[in-house]
Order: C-alpha cells, then sequence, then structure tokens
C-alpha cells in the first residue's frame, strides 16, 4: 500500500514545485494598480465607518427625543401594592373580630 503512494517527501516535493509552478502563472498586479486598489478600499472603509456611525448616533438621538430612555415611575405597581396590603390589613381586622367574638362567646 505504501508503494502505491510513494515517498513522502517525494509527494512533498512534488506539491512544492506545483505550488511553485503556479504561482509563475499568475498575473500579479503592478505597484500603481495595487496602489490604486487599495486606495479605494480604504476610502469605502472610511465611508462605511462614517455612515453607520451617523446612523447609530441618529437613531440614538430619535430614541431621545421621543423618550425612550426616560426613567418612569411605575405607579401601577404601588397601587397594587397598596391594593394587597389593604386587602391583608381587612383581613387581619376580621380574624381578629372573629377571635374577639369567639373568646366572647
Amino acid at each position: 500500500m505504501a508503494d502505491k503512494k510513494g515517498n513522502i517527501f517525494k509527494r512533498f516535493g512534488k506539491k512544492v514545485s506545483d505550488i511553485i509552478a503556479e504561482l509563475k502563472r499568475v498575473t500579479w498586479p503592478t505597484g500603481e494598480k495595487l496602489a490604486k486598489t487599495s486606495a479605494v478600499v480604504l476610502l469605502v472603509i472610511v465611508f462605511f465607518a462614517v455612515y453607520l456611525t451617523l446612523i447609530s448616533d441618529g437613531g440614538r438621538w430619535i430614541l431621545d427625543k421621543i423618550g425612550f430612555y426616560d426613567i418612569v415611575e411605575t405607579t401601577a405597581t404601588e397601587a397594587s401594592t397598596e391594593a394587597t396590603t389593604e386587602a391583608a390589613t381587612e383581613a387581619a381586622t376580621e380574624a381578629s373580630e372573629e377571635t374577639e367574638s369567639s373568646a366572647e362567646g
């Protein structure tokens, strides 16, 4: 089985020589073209960074204006707490009245 594949070093050397041959066939860009395309990429990155920052800050400004981040006191919780307290007080009063009438009777 090892005979079919060949020596590992020969296979590795063949792969390296294939890679070198392929790299020789590549058409590499000139320095001027590389500089131009790099400048375009950097300009696009800067443009979108500014664009996304403006959208983020604009969204935050709009949410501030409509009061999204305002702290609102919850009166419903206070009302339900008061109602629960009143109900507990009434129940305790009734229980104490029943205890007093049981003790008297």
